[in-house]
């Protein structure tokens, strides 16, 4: 029987946490170890993430992020873990306090701040949003479905938002579904995510979602804290900004802001 040593490190983004692995020099790794990235990801038998994350060299870029689902999965682009392993970038020494990566969905820029514990990140352009009669649907780098709500401490989050994800309409490619209330300090939002097939304390390109849908619902409040310099959102993790300008109904320069911090680091031994 073949023992293989992973080392890895642990990082969490307003609670929405990744197992982080250095895949510059060594493979620990294999794309298509989807029953090893699960059990690494198990919270019980393994380290416990809602997705992991290899950190690679890129001859154009200053590295590149693969991202996998909890469910060992590739995954489309996650916002939350696009901020994570840039502070990883930068404890690796690969970044200082800016940097250009590229990802499933296209490159992004990040820059850090407050002693790397505040990441701010770009992510793609939003330009088709399908604006439903009770939800908004679009896609920040992976595929959103967004429903305002009078609040969301009382929802089940996990049926409500896993019924909407194995609907009809989206069970064969699955979509993540965010439920968003809004506050006199800006919007709550709680999101059950594809691939965790589960709520998750944040999720970036859902919060980014959110502030979109926000906008258009409720343009003069989300004008106001835009001005005021960006969307304040409370997720079950932890608190979270979006900023973002519009033109003929396309979303540009937007910027997903929060912690991103280390957790452990450690050695796992998988046969």
């Amino acid at each position: 029987m073949t023992t293989k040593k992973i080392s890895f490190y642990k990082y969490q983004g307003a609670g929405n946490d990744f197992v982080m692995i250095d895949h510059r020099n060594e493979q620990y790794i294999d794309p298509k170890e989807a029953s090893i990235i699960n059990k690494l990801c198990d919270r019980r038998f393994g380290i416990g993430g809602d997705g992991l994350i290899l950190l690679q060299n890129h001859p154009n870029y200053d590295f590149e992020m693969i991202y996998f689902n909890a469910d060992g999965t590739e995954g489309s682009m996650c916002g939350n873990g696009g901020r994570c392993i840039v502070a990883f970038a930068k404890f690796l020494g690969v970044i200082q306090d800016t940097c250009r990566f590229i990802a499933i969905d296209g490159p992004h820029e990040a820059t850090i701040k407050e002693a790397g514990n505040w990441v701010e990140l770009k992510m793609i352009d939003v330009q088709e949003v399908a604006c439903n009669t009770d939800h908004y649907v679009m896609n920040t780098g992976s595929p959103h479905y967004v429903k305002f709500v009078p609040e969301v401490k009382t929802l089940d989050v996990f049926s409500d938002g896993r019924a909407i994800r194995y609907s009809e309409t989206y069970k064969a490619e699955g979509i993540n579904v965010n439920f968003t209330a809004t506050t006199p300090k800006g919007i709550e939002v709680v999101t059950y995510e594809r691939g965790v097939e589960d709520e998750t304390f944040a999720c970036g390109t859902g919060v980014t979602a959110a502030a979109i849908s926000f906008f258009i619902d409720q343009p003069e409040k989300a004008i106001n804290f835009l001005r005021n310099g960006g969307i304040p959102i409370q997720a079950k993790g932890g608190k979270l900004k979006v900023r973002f300008e519009v033109e003929d109904k396309v979303f540009s320069n937007i910027w997903l802001c929060g912690p991103a911090e280390y957790v452990f680091k450690g050695t796992a031994m998988l046969t």
